[in-house]
């Protein structure tokens, strides 16, 4: 099955749980921005996708600032995705599993990590909105900037979805039987 599929089971239960989270309990009816975060969900499933990126030397590229400084070496729409990427990457980590960035020995470092994480994902959101894109299938402008503007409250969102999922939010049984 593949799970990208906007109809798989997989995605229609990310979809509804992000869209009850979203829509229900925040307040943000923004179809395109919940269509989006239930997406990336369904694409951070697969630890291939996470780690796709890679460096000049085919090494996967596995910390933001080995992708920042990647992306600053690159153009165009190669730039834009990284950048978009990035902000992806931060967005599930800092929204769904934020315990494991905070997981350090001094509290001010991990919570100093924390925020600087959140940083690199608003600026990557931000950028990647200002790069025109020469491909149809590109994300919005407006959606990724909308990202970077609503990190925060995005981060927030994806907890609560997690949240949900694990009090068996929605229906887990069809999902494990399907």
């Amino acid at each position: 099955m593949n799970e990208d599929n906007p109809r798989s089971t997989v995605h229609r239960y990310f979809a509804g749980l992000a869209e009850s989270t979203f829509q229900s309990e925040l307040g943000i009816v923004d179809p395109t921005l919940i269509d989006y975060l239930s997406t990336l969900l369904v694409r951070f499933v697969r630890s291939d996708v996470v780690h796709r990126i890679r460096g000049i030397s085919g090494r996967p590229l596995l910390s933001v600032p080995e992708m920042v400084a990647e992306a600053s070496a690159r153009l165009g729409d190669a730039r834009r995705e990284l950048h978009q990427h990035i902000g992806d990457f931060t967005l599930f980590w800092a929204g769904v599993y934020p315990e494991a960035l905070r997981e350090s020995e001094a509290e001010n470092a991990a919570s100093e990590q924390f925020l600087n994480y959140c940083h690199f994902g608003k600026q990557s959101y931000h950028i990647a909105s200002t790069i025109e894109s020469s491909t149809d299938e590109a994300v919005p402008g407006g959606v990724l900037h909308r990202l970077s503007d609503q990190f925060d409250l995005c981060c927030y969102g994806l907890r609560e979805v997690r949240r949900q999922w694990e009090n068996g939010g929605g229906d887990n049984e069809t999902i494990l039987l399907n």
